[in-house]
């Protein structure tokens, strides 16, 4: 299987307008916490990730159900991995006997280069086109898909673990939306993936002097 990954997305849905603290009140802190994490760390805004991250795990922790711990495991491992980090998900592999969650296993097998053939339909429909193409070795077509996604974050880590194989187009469009959002983690990363794509000498004199001055404390 071929190094892909797929975004990993929390998601919580209340039913009912009530003014009470509902009694999953904790599923909702953690998903925020977690969200916020998701921005700092991209935004290289560390010392606030690093907290968020705690306040995420700490609302996770009242519950025996351990899916949405192991969902905000399997997040931080994917934002690692979007920014060219190598994470082996020790947090996930940890608990993931006492959680076997088949929809989470098959997440798992992703980013860990294990997919089986028969996991794929547990994954979300934004990553099929993309998984079948890069199955095929048909790296055009999995660019393609990869422009075609809806979510940011997708787009840069089904990039990040396909960027051998990936195009200009898309080199430079990862470039781009990390520049919009402000996500300057990713950004620094898709420079330096850039410079270490071109052969041009002064492009890459170039790309460094970006990166020079995006990492200056000044």
């Amino acid at each position: 299987m071929k190094k892909i990954f797929i975004y990993f997305s929390l998601s919580l849905f209340f039913v009912g307008c009530s003014f009470k603290t509902p009694p999953n009140q904790w599923q909702y802190n953690s998903t925020n916490a977690f969200e916020a994490y998701k921005q700092d760390f991209l935004s290289s805004n560390d010392a606030a990730a690093k907290n968020d991250f705690n306040r995420a795990t700490k609302h996770a922790k009242v519950s025996s159900d351990l899916r949405t711990l192991s969902r905000i495991y399997l997040g931080e491992c994917a934002l690692h991995i979007s920014v060219g980090q190598e994470d082996e998900c020790k947090k996930f592999k940890d608990i993931k006997d006492v959680v076997n969650d088949p929809f989470l296993n098959a997440y798992y097998s992703f980013i860990t280069y294990q997919l089986k053939k028969e996991q794929i339909p547990l994954l979300p429909q934004i990553y099929q086109d993309f998984v079948g193409h890069v199955e095929n070795l048909e790296y055009e077509e999995a660019n393609e898909a990869i422009l075609k996604m809806d979510e940011v974050t997708s787009q840069l880590l089904a990039a990040s673990l396909l960027k051998e194989n990936l195009n200009n187009e898309t080199r430079n469009k990862m470039i781009e939306v990390s520049s919009f959002h402000g996500y300057k983690k990713a950004l620094i990363f898709w420079l330096n993936e850039t410079k270490n794509s071109t052969l041009d000498e002064n492009k890459k004199a170039e790309i460094s002097k970006k990166i020079s001055i995006l990492n200056s404390k000044d």
